[in-house]
């Protein structure tokens, strides 16, 4: 324990100016910024929170606070990471994230933005009443536990960013309460002591946090936004509790949340996802221009009940959305990002258009990830009653599907525009990362079979079925889904019952590598099988880091894990959490020391050396920011 030093005072007396609840009584018709709008430079005392219509004005009122940050947490966590790199037009604050060098002036470094979160959260929590009801329904408590939900993401981010951070959960709002501070400096695993056991008690019950309610309960209002929905603006309670376990590498109570979010009856959304091509679009990704000889040209394309995959960023569709932060839909009307512009998008000039100056492009070694990778296709083999499946290193669809590419005829140099990040907006979690990263935890729970199935089939009744099922899932893995980790309990299955829940998150951009056809499981339809997969990575491993491979389950642990970040890059790339991803995948790896207590800071380096960090990556504490 210390006192804060003159810096974090200096910070704290800027903290106390906390958010006042939206003013009047609703939107008619309101963009983003016009709904989270309020006056953020007056200092509030004891404002009332004692009426049901407070809580909703108060929480949105919070809202407006993560969009302060969004900029931020996108930057840092992509700048970072080994998936971008810069261009002669890269802003100089980004250029410093990227390389390692970025000082307390950086305009990216601020602590402030998240502890203006967390001091307008305590507020809240310390002072909703949370007793009020209408009939049997407690009206606050959704809002509530909403928040609370909030201020854990908040302290995480910070932890993730500075490793230790000032910790407090009372609500600052006087100069007073800062002069003779005495708040400890926790890490994230004291934070996640701190908050996780209150959380606990909203497992499940509370994951909508604040639903659609905005739009249809006449006690908030005339609430009416069209630009965005209400059910997205707030981060599930089992989601936030997953990741803090998961950080801290408890990975039974991380799984334990995960699967908890996903099986609750409200969340349950089934949505498959592939990108489909047809025979002359798959040629550009074929390094002679020519499709295997065997590729059928009837039998490829869109599966069964699939939907794009690239239309998950495109529109206001949130087909896998659970909650992201959204912008100003003009400079003139709130809180603008700067994102789209840094990726060759000027989305807000009069008529938005791709522009020449792009600061953000895919790294080498992400093209080489994609460009490199196998694609599963049906071949012309198949017939009425079989299929047969062959795979070719065409490269992985999502990262053509989510680029725009144009390329001079006079100098045959081609600019590359990245369209994931064309609207202002900050995706915080979809469905799809709580998989990954139910993987990830599954994986060190040694269930890297488990883990597997994630990327390879989805989560269906044949991962349980002892007979004509996935034979690659072990007894013991099979019992762990059906009881300690319920997926496919007999309560549960049902819910996993659907044509969309057979699709692994590899078969978004990785083509057909499920076993399953039809009303049928073949085992060993697709070429992407478990050994084989895991047997390529450990190759690849023992080559690129010089590193004994053995045989061991530890071995196959450590290359389901590689995959699992891989699969992180080709599904959640351009998305703002790559260098989260990164620095805690690194951090369990030397947590587990199977090639030496240092390998996971070693396998950082290496992943980042191409951006000639100015610090020492094989040094943990050269993984955070300086605080500011």
């Amino acid at each position: 324990m210390k006192q804060f030093n003159d810096k974090m005072k200096r910070l704290f007396r800027f903290v106390i100016y906390i958010l006042i609840p939206l003013a009047g009584g609703g939107w008619v018709g309101a963009s983003c910024s016009d709904m989270l709008d309020s006056d953020s430079s007056r200092q509030v005392f004891d404002p009332s929170l004692d009426q049901k219509t407070d809580s909703v004005f108060y929480a949105l009122g919070i809202l407006q606070g993560l969009q302060q940050l969004a900029d931020q947490y996108a930057f840092q966590g992509e700048m970072q990471g080994d998936l971008v790199d810069i261009t002669e037009y890269t802003d100089s604050n980004l250029c410093q994230l990227a390389n390692f060098s970025a000082t307390t002036a950086n305009k990216y470094d601020s602590a402030y933005v998240y502890y203006r979160v967390i001091n307008n959260c305590n507020y809240y929590i310390a002072h909703r009443d949370t007793t009020l009801r209408t009939g049997a329904t407690y009206v606050a408590m959704k809002e509530y536990v909403a928040v609370k939900s909030i201020r854990a993401w908040a302290y995480m981010q910070l932890a993730r960013t500075y490793q230790r951070v000032p910790f407090y959960t009372v609500p600052l709002t006087q100069i007073s309460q800062i002069d003779d501070a005495d708040f400890p400096e926790l890490d994230m695993a004291a934070i996640v002591s701190q908050l996780a056991p209150d959380l606990e008690q909203y497992s499940h019950a509370y994951n909508e946090g604040l639903i659609t309610d905005y739009n249809q309960t006449p006690t908030y209002g005339n609430v009416a936004p069209s630009a965005i929905s209400p059910a997205y603006l707030f981060i599930p309670v089992d989601v936030v509790l997953g990741d803090m376990y998961l950080e801290t590498g408890d990975y039974d109570k991380a799984a334990r949340h995960y699967v908890s979010y996903l099986t609750d009856a409200t969340t349950v959304n089934h949505t498959a996802f592939m990108q489909p091509y047809t025979r002359r679009q798959r040629r550009s990704f074929s390094n002679d221009d020519e499709l295997p000889g065997n590729w059928s040209s009837s039998r490829n394309g869109q599966m069964q009940k699939s939907t794009t995959w690239s239309s998950i960023f495109t529109g206001n569709t949130y087909a896998d959305y659970i909650s992201y932060i959204p912008l100003a839909t003009s400079k003139l009307n709130g809180v603008a990002s700067g994102i789209p512009l840094a990726y060759g998008y000027d989305y807000y000039a009069n008529n938005s258009s791709y522009v020449d100056e792009i600061q953000i492009v895919p790294s080498s070694d992400y093209q080489e990830l994609t460009n490199n990778s196998d694609y599963c296709y049906v071949t012309i083999a198949t017939t009425e009653t079989s299929m047969d499946v062959s795979s070719a290193k065409l490269g992985d669809t999502r990262y053509r599907s989510t680029i725009r590419e144009d390329e001079d005829a006079e100098t045959n140099v081609t600019t590359v525009w990245i369209t994931k990040n064309t609207t202002p907006r900050v995706v915080l979690y979809r469905r799809s990362m709580v998989l990954l990263h139910l993987a990830e935890a599954f994986n060190r729970l040694g269930m890297y079979d488990a883990a597997f199935a994630i990327l390879k089939d989805g989560i269906n009744k044949y991962l349980v079925s002892e007979e004509g099922g996935a034979q690659y899932i072990t007894p013991e893995t099979r019992m762990a889904l059906t009881t300690t980790y319920p997926l496919l309990s007999k309560d549960n299955i049902a819910k996993f019952s659907v044509d969309e829940s057979y699709f692994g998150i590899h078969t978004h951009g990785g083509g057909y590598t499920r076993d399953y056809t039809g009303s049928t499981y073949q085992p060993g339809l697709s070429p992407y099988q478990c050994d084989t997969i895991i047997g390529l990575k450990l190759n690849e491993i023992a080559e690129k880091f010089g590193v004994a491979v053995g045989t061991t389950k530890q071995d196959s642990i450590n290359a389901m894990e590689d995959l699992i970040c891989d699969e992180m890059a080709l599904e959640l790339a351009f998305e703002g959490c790559r260098w989260y991803d990164l620095k805690r995948i690194a951090a369990h790896k030397n947590t587990a020391g199977l090639y030496g207590s240092d390998f996971g800071s070693l396998w950082l380096s290496r992943k980042l050396a191409f951006k000639n960090p100015a610090k020492d990556l094989t040094i943990q504490q050269n993984w955070y920011l300086p605080f500011k």
